[in-house]
């Protein structure tokens, strides 16, 4: 059974989480201050991980490459972010989000899971190896992004760029999404670890109208705001179709030993029961992102006074969409289902196509040993990313991609994830380390059968 951190290393994420490292689309509004802030603090905790790791910086990103004693092949890149989204609203939160509160049971603040405590368990388990000695057989690389939750653009994308240009191919990418959970998987009593393979592409629609306006007592048939409205009613209720791909029919042959007795049966009819079972899994929000592209209508604007009939309205429609789907096809099926002229659609903002799904290798089953000695009696299992993670930056630079992290959450915590009183327990905090510490364990004393670039230069 692990045991809960001790307090100085709780105090260690803590301090990380104190920095309101808010990611910001705009570069002259970054946390700039903040960023140097956590410059400062991990330099001074890992002293080991920042004399003999070489680091290169990207903005505030940091890449560290450590040799491995035989340099010619790269055993992982090991990724995590280090900024944060925004609060909504700190008032509902039980301790102020950038206080770095530690308890008894927890430490708290925006990041402690997305994504600071993956940066931070990284360093511990790189200074614990160091100090004990131990040193990769084959090259590791950490990318510690600064902008995943705007897309990577100035962080990983360069960092990426960076490592393809030095010909490096890793034989793991490991990156966060997949988590074991407690209570989410329908009728799955036993834990599961979902070591996601890929993830789905993204695309944001705007739709927008034009009218003539006046004076709200004598409008026209339709105004802007109508008009508009119909047109996102029109989209939201005819979703994409559902669609069984082969990474979540791998996903649940390997719970069907987990499931009762009837999805079983129906498991095992999978073949000629897909339409059967997408259905089941589209009940729920969580499973239903695993077999379609969802749509979800974020903004709408229009109007500036009660009776003055719109000129102008728009709305935004965000899109994540399934392997096999694409953002073409996106934008096609929207001018499909709106039927509209009047209603103009465009792409805004970033968009991205699925990534490949590399299938379960040897590195998969590595990292599926190990999450089950951290967390014995779990079942593991293969999955998608339903988000976007800094990881699609990277897809071609490693034979296998997994997002894990062996951190037990329940609902409540996922929903803390972007959302209220983020927060996680000292156990899972141990967790965290001791899975990377074993992991790099694991990667010091690796063999491998071929050869790859090991980008010495980089």
């Amino acid at each position: 059974m692990t045991e809960p951190v001790d307090d100085l290393t709780a105090e260690r994420l803590a301090a990380a989480l104190r920095c309101a490292t808010v990611s910001a689309e705009d570069l002259e509004n970054a946390a700039t201050a903040a960023f140097e802030l956590l410059d400062v603090h991990l330099e001074q905790s890992f002293p080991l991980v920042h004399a003999e790791l070489e680091l290169r910086r990207f903005g505030h990103s940091r890449l560290y490459r450590w040799p491995g004693s035989e340099p010619g092949r790269v055993a992982a890149i090991l990724l995590a972010h280090q900024d944060v989204v925004p609060v909504d609203d700190a008032q509902r939160w039980t301790h102020p989000p950038f206080a770095g509160v530690v308890d008894d049971e927890f430490i708290w603040g925006r990041g402690a899971i997305d994504d600071k405590s993956r940066v931070v368990a990284i360093l511990e388990a790189v200074e614990s190896a160091l100090a004990g000695g131990i040193r990769p057989r084959h090259t590791v690389y950490l990318a510690f992004g600064h902008d995943e939750e705007v897309f990577g653009g100035h962080g990983a994308e360069r960092m990426a760029d960076h490592l393809r240009q030095a010909g490096v191919r890793a034989d793991l990418l490991l990156d966060e999404g997949g988590v074991i959970t407690e209570g989410i998987a329908d009728g799955v009593r036993q834990p599961v670890a979902t070591i996601m393979l890929g993830e789905k592409g993204c695309a944001t629609v705007r739709l927008s109208v034009t009218e003539v306006g006046g004076h709200s007592s004598m409008p026209g048939k339709q105004t802007a705001v109508g008009r508009l409205a119909r047109a996102v009613g029109r989209i939201q209720d005819h979703p994409m179709p559902l669609r069984l791909t082969p990474v979540i029919a791998d996903m649940l042959a390997r719970l069907r030993h987990a499931m009762p007795e009837p999805r079983r049966r129906l498991l095992g009819l999978a073949g000629v029961a897909a339409p059967v079972i997408t259905r089941v899994m589209a009940a729920r929000p969580h499973t239903e992102a695993l077999v379609r592209t969802t749509t979800a209508p974020t903004v709408i604007r229009g109007g500036v006074k009660s009776n003055v009939l719109p000129q102008h309205a728009e709305a935004l429609v965000n899109f994540r969409i399934l392997p096999g789907d694409s953002v073409a096809s996106v934008l096609d099926h929207c001018r499909k289902v709106v039927r509209d002229k009047g209603v103009r659609l465009e792409l805004v903002g970033v968009s991205a196509e699925p990534s490949r799904s590399t299938g379960p290798g040897p590195t998969f089953d590595l990292i599926a040993e190990l999450a089950r000695d951290i967390v014995p009696g779990i079942a593991v299992t293969t999955g998608l990313v339903p988000g976007a993670t800094d990881s699609r930056h990277y897809d071609d630079l490693a034979g296998t991609r997994c997002n894990f992290a062996p951190i037990v959450l329940n609902e409540r915590d996922l929903a803390s994830i972007h959302g209220t009183d983020e927060r996680l327990s000292r156990v899972n905090y141990a967790r965290l380390i001791e899975f990377n510490r074993r992991l790099i364990e694991r990667l010091a004393t690796a063999t491998t059968s071929a050869p790859s670039t090991s980008g010495a230069d980089a």
